[in-house]
């Protein structure tokens, strides 16, 4: 038997890195003899014990895991280098996309002192700077953060979500913009999404989702008690429903919007000046309706008879059918992402090849013209008030860190507003797209990002990302982790699996419910090509993903291992049998299914990570993070998955559990803990692969 010559150098690599940690064993973790019998089949649930996040014992679990796994990771040599490195490129100025609203901008500014983002408005674009709201004295441990929910038409009335940690609930304060006092109304902590200020700001509509129940549409008056909020809207809809609502800019429509997972949802209209009722615009249709309002006039993203999108306007008074709609921006070769409505002009945002182009259209569908893109990379659309002339949208991508850029609907030209400077040498490093093909024969585009000149000797630490659901398209964006990476000579790739958005609602459908193994499939094709292409070896080379792309990074645990060295898997989906039981579950249950079906069981038990472990195997270096603030994907799918691999006698290589109570999937988290957490996940990462941090003098960033 010829053994290849990676698969020795794999062997001597893992003894390195296993020397490498200073560590004992793991923590002991109790096994209960716990078995569910589901549809004919004994499924082993060993650590359900763990689900029970407010237990004493799951508490002193926890702790004892944090503990092990800072005592292992903490005292690698590259952490400290890492942690200085990633607070150079945090520790800067970053000013989000400004919104305007009657003249004024609202707009969110972290300095390099901050650990959150403050919240401020000016009087158009050069006046004097003003403090709207400052989270950052909210809290002793600086995790309280805030965020603009909406602004009403004259820009004197502000709604502002205020989040603890990284947990999805926030509260909701109303504050009088011109003096910057609260108006007194507080909408209680909880799962409220979109917030909607009538044009007179003395009144809102907002969605609150129930765990486990559901969605519903409330109807609060400022200075009223919002326990007697007006239900207007939901009850018939259940937790696996999503439901929300605009109001047009001038206050006489509210649209509603009610999605049955990512590729089906019907749209609502309200007349609020006519006082009629709540009337179905679309329902029942096999397709997604985005709705677009300017003015009076209402605009429909869609893939109704068309995969790729097109844009339709619709009748309002009176509602006719979709087939009596006007088609104004047709399909194209090219998927339309997104589209908004701002300054009089209708934006489309297409994706050519996984990138950002960005186009300007008249209300009629007439060719304005593009909007002109620094390189390959992500724009968000451009928003502003209709009625104004203005509108703002960033741009970034694997190397840039970030623009803001103002749109003129006067001159049809776009300028800089600002600009994140974080000392990195943009120049000095090329992205490529290169093409992978899956076991079907279809071809899977990654990018591919490195220094300038780096010879691809088969050798070098490489790191993929990837995601694969929910329509999602990974387009390139700046990551400090990723910069450090490259800068120390490593190489990230990042594949457009199936699932995602990329080219479309039939590359999403492609990568989910019973053709959800083929995201697998696309990523293990992307991982032998780059080990073909002489790239990297499967000793130097690691994968990431978080949520969906955790679950991704479990399934690959477990059907790929020797493909790879080791693996992140952050706020991952795990025990596939049970997700749908626990927070917003339910409403995941169109893209993956539910074991409570039959036919659902099969897929899922098939590729489910948790029951896909094997006690006769090893398996790369792992470390999963999560938080107690994670109210969206329960942490429960960490705790368990760490100690089934923790318990399985031939496994050498370290599973580590990095937990924090104020961790979760909406972000808000301090640039301190930041910091910490990441060098943590970054020195894992050195480590298993063999990359070396640079220690690199401060450096003005190329122009």
């Amino acid at each position: 038997m010829i053994i290849p010559v990676w698969l020795a150098v794999v062997s001597l690599s893992v003894a390195v890195a296993v020397a490498a940690y200073a560590h004992g064993r793991p923590p002991s973790t109790r096994r209960d003899d716990i078995v569910d019998h589901l549809h004919g089949i004994d499924i082993a649930d060993p650590y359900r014990w763990l689900e029970d996040q407010e237990s004493p014992e799951t508490r002193a679990w926890i702790g004892a895991q944090m503990e092990y796994c800072c005592s292992v990771l903490s005292p690698l040599p590259e952490r400290v280098r890492l942690a200085d490195r990633m607070e150079r490129f945090l520790r800067v100025e970053r000013i989000g996309v400004p919104v305007s609203r009657g003249g004024r901008l609202f707009y969110s500014r972290r300095r390099p002192e901050d650990e959150q983002a403050v919240l401020y408005w000016r009087v158009g674009r050069r006046g004097r700077e003003r403090l709207l709201l400052d989270p950052n004295p909210l809290s002793d441990d600086r995790t309280t953060s805030a965020v603009l929910m909406d602004i009403n038409a004259d820009g004197s009335v502000a709604a502002i979500g205020v989040r603890r940690g990284g947990e999805d609930e926030v509260e909701v304060r109303f504050v009088e913009v011109k003096s910057g006092d609260e108006l007194g109304d507080r909408l209680a902590r909880g799962h409220i999404e979109s917030v909607s200020l009538t044009p007179d700001g003395r009144t809102v509509y907002y969605s609150k989702l129930e765990p486990l129940i559901g969605r519903r549409i409330y109807l609060h008056r400022l200075s009223d008690d919002p326990a007697a909020d007006e239900l207007v809207f939901g009850t018939e809809y259940g937790p696996e429903d999503m439901v929300g609502q605009a109001l047009s800019e001038n206050g006489r429509w509210l649209i509603i919007a009610v999605y049955r997972g990512w590729t089906q949802n019907d749209l609502f209209v309200q007349d609020l000046q006519s006082g009629d009722g709540i009337r179905p615009l679309v329902a029942g249709l096999p397709a997604t309706f985005t709705p677009i309002v300017a003015g009076d006039r209402l605009y429909v993203l869609t893939d109704f008879q068309a995969p790729r999108r097109r844009i339709l306007e619709a009748s309002l008074a009176p509602i006719n059918a979709v087939d009596d709609w006007t088609e104004v921006v047709p399909e194209g070769e090219d998927t339309i992402e997104g589209a908004s409505a701002a300054a009089g002009r209708l934006f489309v945002a297409r994706l050519h090849n996984v990138a950002t182009e960005l186009t300007a259209y008249t209300l009629e569908g007439a060719c304005i013209g593009p909007i002109e893109m620094p390189e390959q990379g992500t724009a968000t659309l451009p928003s502003g008030a209709w009625a104004g002339s203005e509108a703002y949208f960033s741009f970034s991508s694997f190397t840039e860190p970030g623009l803001i850029l103002r749109y003129d609907s006067r001159t049809g030209g776009s300028h800089l507003w600002n600009q994140i400077r974080t000392g990195f040498r943009s120049r000095a490093f090329v992205t490529r797209q290169l093409w992978a093909t899956s076991q079907d024969g279809t071809a899977i585009p990654l990018f591919v990002v490195h220094r300038k000149g780096l010879r691809m000797n088969g050798d070098r630490p490489t790191r993929v990302t990837a995601y694969g659901g929910f329509g999602v398209s990974l387009t390139p964006w700046f990551d400090p982790e990723m910069a450090l990476w490259i800068e120390d000579g490593g190489v990230v790739a990042v594949p457009a699996l199936r699932g995602g958005g990329e080219f479309g609602e039939a590359w999403h459908r492609a990568g989910m419910l019973d053709q959800k193994q083929t995201v697998f499939d696309d990523l293990q094709a992307t991982l032998r090509y780059l080990i073909a292409e002489g790239i990297t070896r499967p000793d130097r080379l690691a994968i990431t993903g978080g949520s969906n792309g955790g679950l991704l990074v479990g399934a690959a645990l477990c059907q790929f291992p020797e493909l790879f060295s080791a693996a992140v898997c952050e706020v991952p989906l795990l025990d596939m049998l049970r997700y749908h039981r626990f927070l917003q579950g339910p409403q995941w249950v169109p893209e993956y299914g539910s074991a409570e079906d039959p036919a659902n069981f099969e897929i899922l038990h098939a590729y489910s990570p948790y029951h896909n472990i094997r006690a006769d195997r090893a398996y790369p270096a792992v470390l999963f993070a999560t938080g107690d603030a994670d109210t969206r994907v329960a942490p429960l799918h960490a705790r368990k998955m760490t100690a089934l691999m923790q318990g399985l006698e031939r496994q050498r290589r370290p599973i580590l559990l990095y937990y924090e109570t104020s961790v979760g999937h909406s972000g808000g988290e301090p640039v301190a803990s930041r910091v910490q957490r990441r060098s943590h996940v970054l020195a894992f990462l050195y480590n298993e692969t063999g990359l070396r941090s640079v220690a690199l003098a401060p450096t003005t960033r190329d122009l």
